[in-house]
């Protein structure tokens, strides 16, 4: 069976475009992740300095960006994970700028990319569980970077499912072609629901 990446690997020389949509929102959610990267690396900088600071968005006993950032798991590659975003988001950003100016990339570009928003995702996910089960505080720029590496991932595996880059049945390469919103959003809602839950109590309260 033909995809119809076959086609566009033919008449650009064995790359594949994205769509003017899919660049803007790499873009976008890059530049999302960069900033809530940059302001937590900025606070952390200043909680080494000074152990009394305080950081902007610790706003009570959950809301409590200084509780994650002296954690354990804030620096779970043995620097603070931030620095990694600064690099990650970057890269995002000019993978969809390049988007925006026209480029086409191989299979293997595409696939390396999905990769390293798939690992940026489950790095995330284990970050939530570690925000909401043992560190038992909320980071509200981290919470950003969640929903930002969420959307990217969503959309990058859906846009390499459609172009045949990534095997998947018919169906599914339908589904993707008009509902793809549903898979972040329901990603992001069910993130809120056990942000929800774990502290109902208090939300309520």
């Amino acid at each position: 069976m033909t995809t119809r990446s076959a086609d566009a690997d033919t008449a650009r020389g064995g790359t594949v475009g994205g769509s003017r949509a899919l660049a803007l929102l790499l873009v976008i959610t890059g530049a999302a992740g960069l900033f809530a990267a940059w302001v937590i690396t900025i606070d952390k900088f200043k909680l080494l300095e000074d152990p009394t600071f305080k950081p902007a968005c610790s706003l009570n006993p959950i809301v409590s960006c200084g509780n994650i950032m002296t954690s354990d798991q804030a620096s779970a590659f043995g620097f603070p994970n931030p620095m990694l975003g600064l690099v990650a988001y970057g890269i995002v950003i000019c993978v969809g700028m390049s988007m925006l100016a026209g480029a086409s990339f191989r299979r293997w570009y595409w696939l390396t990319f999905n990769a390293g928003t798939l690992f940026g995702v489950v790095f995330c996910a284990w970050l939530m569980y570690q925000s909401l089960y043992n560190i038992n505080s909320l980071c509200l720029w981290c919470c950003l970077a969640w929903v930002a590496t969420i959307f990217m991932f969503w959309y990058v595996t859906a846009h390499n499912v459609r172009e045949g880059l990534l095997p998947a049945p018919g169906w599914v390469r339908s589904f993707l072609d008009e509902f793809t919103w549903v898979l972040p959003v329901l990603h992001v809602g069910i993130i809120g629901m056990l942000i929800l839950t774990r502290w109902w109590d208090f939300w309520t309260s």
